[in-house]
């Protein structure tokens, strides 16, 4: 991996404002960031359905801003945006289910208010540098794998036609305003700091609290192929991405080499904790309705534009996010 561009002296000074920085890949972001000497501001909604959690910024509270406001609010917005470096637009609404039974509320917040946050940027900062983070749901199901960039687009559900949509607001402004912007479609983000109460965000956090509460993982189906991404390499991917004038009006999956299936994903679970039982479930039907099959994506173009690569194995992400929930268990659930 390259590291060279994330060198302490790159970052000092810089601004940053991170949208959904309280939740899981942007309060880790936060914290990098915060590290490597930027001046960070996070806003966050804090609304309970969608992840954010004030305890995940805690190694940070003190050295950042937290601003508590929606990304629906324009207004709200227009200030913190003005004399920012880096955006890194991370808010969304991220459970596919949730898309399904309340559309016109992923509408509002993964699409307008995505158009309304490139409009504030363009008409008060246009040279800010944006990374959205989107999603490797808008491919549906996978034609062949692994999943490259040059897949066509064919999203099974809401969410992902709202995300298609949101990173053809930022190609937009990018080409018409001159915005830069970078698109990273991530795969299967896991580690410290998910959403673990529910599986809103990620069938693994379910799983995590299953097992450390001495549950079954419910595995539904079990043979479906996924690849994951540790949520530090993510945030590198983000970080290297942020700085790197190649990778602007640019899209690029993240993703791993290392896939398994849902079952052995179980079955290692059970092995790192040391104990912990499987039960086999089939699909509820509004589930199997969306459900792609098995997925993992090709993650070469951004590999060889930046020299990312995945830098932990899933052995190693399952066993610290196993270690950080036995020790933090009470404030997730």
């Amino acid at each position: 991996m390259d590291t060279a561009r994330l060198k302490s002296s790159t970052w000092e000074g810089t601004k940053v404002l991170i949208t959904g920085g309280a939740g899981f890949i942007g309060s880790t972001l936060a914290i990098r960031a915060s590290e490597r000497g930027a001046d960070v501001t996070v806003i966050d909604s804090l609304i309970p359905e969608y992840g954010g959690c004030l305890y995940n910024l805690d190694p940070v509270k003190s050295k950042i801003r937290i601003n508590l406001s929606d990304i629906r609010d324009s207004y709200s917005l227009r200030p913190l945006i003005e004399n920012v470096d880096i955006l890194f637009n991370l808010a969304g609404q991220t459970s596919h289910m949730d898309s399904m039974k309340d559309p016109h509320t992923d509408l509002t917040i993964n699409c307008m208010a995505q158009l309304n946050l490139l409009e504030i940027c363009r008409q008060f900062n246009p040279n800010i540098r944006i990374i959205f983070a989107s999603t490797r749901q808008i491919y549906g199901k996978p034609a062949y794998l692994p999943v490259d960039e040059n897949h066509s687009i064919n999203p099974v559900d809401i969410n992902g036609i709202h995300k298609y949509a949101a990173e053809l607001y930022h190609g937009l402004y990018g080409k018409v305003h001159g915005i830069r912007t970078c698109i990273l479609r991530l795969t299967n983000t896991i580690g410290p700091r998910m959403r673990i109460k529910d599986a809103k965000q990620t069938f693994v956090g379910i799983w995590v609290r299953q097992i450390l509460e001495g549950a079954p993982i419910e595995v539904w189906g079990g043979e479906q192929l996924r690849d994951f991404n540790d949520v530090e390499d993510v945030v590198q991917a983000m970080l290297i991405a942020s700085q790197d004038k190649n990778c602007f009006g640019k899209v690029f999956n993240l993703g791993s080499e290392e896939k398994v299936s849902l079952l052995k994903l179980a079955n290692m679970l059970i092995d790192l904790h040391g104990s912990g039982e499987i039960k086999i479930m089939a699909y509820p039907p509004e589930r199997k309705k969306i459900d792609i099959g098995d997925y993992h994506s090709s993650f070469a173009r951004f590999k060889d534009m930046t020299g990312w690569e995945p830098a932990l194995t899933l052995e190693q992400t399952l066993r610290r996010t196993l270690d950080y929930y036995s020790d933090h268990l009470s404030v997730y659930i």
